[in-house]
């Protein structure tokens, strides 16, 4: 359960952070302490998680559903996520295939940055964290683009 926990919580901080924590606050009408306590690592908060409506209120402005995303990879599930985000090329399947190239090389840099001292520190994995949601978008981006060229 505490794994469980710790990766529910992980993906907390990253909507919060993806929001702000200013607008977050606005949005859920919760303080910055109560936020950072949904997502704190420390025993005394071990059981605090984010009510399912803040969750939804952050998500409608997020620009990934994270903590949705990590329910659904806890349970092995696969979702299809259309977010209608302006600032997206839709160049379609090519664009995709490019930008997938593009955001591996850009993981593989940051885990090779990581293991130089054979050591992936706190900060690193949050930087390998934040490059892998990233791959996950455009990978979702790409089922999308083939999902229309195949209906």
């Amino acid at each position: 359960m505490a794994d469980i926990g710790s990766y529910l919580k992980k993906h907390t901080e990253a909507l919060v952070k993806d929001v702000g924590i200013e607008a977050a606050c606005r949005l859920t009408g919760k303080s910055k302490a109560t936020l950072g306590r949904y997502y704190s690592d420390n025993a005394e908060h071990a059981e605090r998680f984010m009510p399912v409506d803040a969750v939804a209120k952050l998500e409608e402005a997020a620009s990934y559903p994270h903590v949705t995303s990590a329910l659904a990879d806890l349970r092995n599930i696969m979702l299809s996520y259309d977010g209608q985000k302006t600032e997206t090329p839709s160049g379609g399947v090519n664009s995709d295939v490019i930008a997938l190239s593009q955001r591996f090389a850009m993981l593989m840099s940051e885990y090779q940055e990581a293991m130089a001292d054979g050591i992936i520190t706190v900060n690193e994995a949050k930087r390998l964290l934040r490059e892998t949601v990233m791959l996950q978008q455009v990978l979702i981006d790409m089922k999308l683009h083939l999902e229309d060229e195949s209906a």
